[in-house]
């Protein structure tokens, strides 16, 4: 009887845990149409006019693609330009501002290529190796950008040596994964021949 329970609460858990990416999605997804459903009752509200409201909604659509396509095919756009003129004016939002999209563009890397190389580090001990975001690089130091699993977000940033680097074969949405997945995908058998020691 006591294994019996045992198997149903192990199958138990097994099937929530199957659930878990599905209600992650789920969540972004209810996350998006609550949004945008306030946005359009605070747009109507104000107007109080469907076709105005539809116009809006259509224009920043298009806005927005505008401004991906220019800042691919171009490298930068013009009212992209116009808010870091005016934003870099304010002094305390000027720095939030630089810094956050200094981190938007390195996820991005539509500005900086170094930016999305991943590679292998020793922390927090020799013989323990974790992959990290090159977020800077100043001669031969890297700056470094160590992800937590399975939040990517939280982290700690290392300046280490050129030496104390292994150069990693994935990139950085294979990283990424790899972090949140707590290792399970990893489809890199290469990379590990490249830490074994020498």
């Amino acid at each position: 009887m006591n294994d019996y329970l045992k198997r149903i609460a192990n199958y138990f858990l097994i099937g929530v845990l199957a659930f878990i990416p599905i209600v992650v999605i789920l969540q972004i997804v209810l996350f998006m149409r609550d949004f945008i459903a306030g946005t359009f009752q605070f747009v109507y509200g104000y107007w109080d006019n469907y076709l105005i409201t539809l116009s809006i909604f259509a224009f920043s659509a298009y806005l927005f693609v505008y401004v991906g396509y220019r800042l691919k095919m171009a490298g930068g756009s013009w009212i992209i330009r116009l808010i870091d003129g005016i934003v870099n004016r304010i002094p305390i939002l000027s720095s939030i501002y630089r810094v956050t999209k200094k981190i938007v563009n390195m996820f991005s890397g539509h500005e900086h290529k170094e930016s999305r190389e991943v590679v292998f580090t020793e922390y927090p001990k020799d013989d323990v190796w974790v992959p990290a975001y090159v977020t800077n690089k100043v001669d031969d130091m890297y700056i470094l950008f160590i992800p937590t699993s399975p939040n990517p977000t939280s982290g700690f940033t290392v300046i280490v040596h050129e030496s104390k680097i292994v150069k990693s074969k994935m990139n950085i949405e294979e990283a990424t994964s790899f972090i949140i997945s707590v290792g399970v995908d990893f489809n890199h058998a290469d990379n590990l021949q490249l830490l074994k020691p020498k």
